[in-house]
């Protein structure tokens, strides 16, 4: 796994991409047009000043790992990868869409397939390929360079052989901790934490406390390093909208039904954070 390819360079692509070439790999990146990759490298290498700045890396350091990442917006750019990475919106359909654009690409038959999905299920993107043996779930945490977990999630389908070396190209290469996944929605940590940020939503939306009341709660109250509110911020409303969907549409359970707040706020494109707007401003 020396050549990784990287699909979708917004906050999580671009952090991948950016984990991956600091540990030394030959680094490709693709977004859909040149907009989205010029802002995607810009935000690698702000990431990599902060990373200077605070004497994580040297100058030289930071060249070297520019030089080993190369951005395009084709497709064929990956004919030649060894692993490559989806992390692009977390929608089933653009997905599927690019899992299948990989199958027909990517020349290796041995060439694994990752996705960074944070609820979706990974046999429903392993089957639109030739290969879902290949295909396993590698969902990173934001910001990617400072969170060391990877959640590791087979499909039904993924070979032992598969899990193994995604498993060891995370540890040993990217230093990541690995925790392991059924493939059901949500998999281990979303399952816990989506349920926990829509009540932070549905006892705002009641008006039963303040924002700043609910996020101040727990993390004075019970030691977080973030409320829940800016949490969602962080993530985005659209992504935490999307993942409790696909909850719901899993398991049907009332509590995972997503707030009429977080809807109609999505619908607004008061996303949080990336937008300057959310349950606070960031202007």
């Amino acid at each position: 796994m020396e050549r990784i390819g990287v699909v979708g360079c917004g906050l999580m692509g671009s952090g991948i991409a950016e984990v991956c070439a600091r540990a030394g790999l030959d680094v490709v990146v693709v977004e859909r047009d040149a907009d989205s990759l010029a802002s995607g490298r810009s935000r690698v290498e702000h990431s990599l000043q902060r990373a200077a700045k605070s004497g994580k890396l040297t100058s030289d350091e930071v060249s070297d790992v520019l030089t080993r990442l190369v951005f395009s917006s084709t497709f064929d750019a990956l004919a030649d990868r060894d692993m490559v990475v989806e992390a692009v919106a977390e929608d089933e359909s653009i997905k599927e869409d690019v899992f299948r654009q990989l199958d027909r690409v990517v020349q290796s038959p041995n060439a694994i397939f990752t996705t960074n999905t944070s609820s979706i299920p990974i046999i429903k993107l392993a089957m639109v390929t030739q290969r879902p043996e290949n295909v396993v779930g590698m969902h990173f945490f934001n910001p990617v360079p400072v969170l060391k977990l990877v959640e590791m999630i087979s499909s039904l389908l993924t070979s032992k052989e598969t899990a193994a070396t995604v498993r060891s190209f995370a540890e040993d290469r990217l230093g990541k901790h690995v925790i392991v996944s059924p493939d059901r929605a949500g998999f281990v940590v979303n399952a816990l934490l989506i349920p926990y940020l829509l009540s932070s939503v549905r006892m705002l939306e009641s008006g039963f406390a303040s924002a700043d009341d609910i996020d101040t709660g727990m993390v004075l109250g019970c030691a977080h390093p973030m409320g829940p509110l800016r949490l969602i911020d962080l993530i985005g409303l659209d992504t935490t909208l999307a993942v409790a969907d696909s909850l719901y549409a899993e398991f049907k359970e009332p509590h995972l039904a997503p707030p009429p707040l977080l809807s109609r706020m999505t619908q607004a494109g008061l996303l949080g954070r990336k937008t300057g707007q959310g349950f606070y401003s960031y202007r």
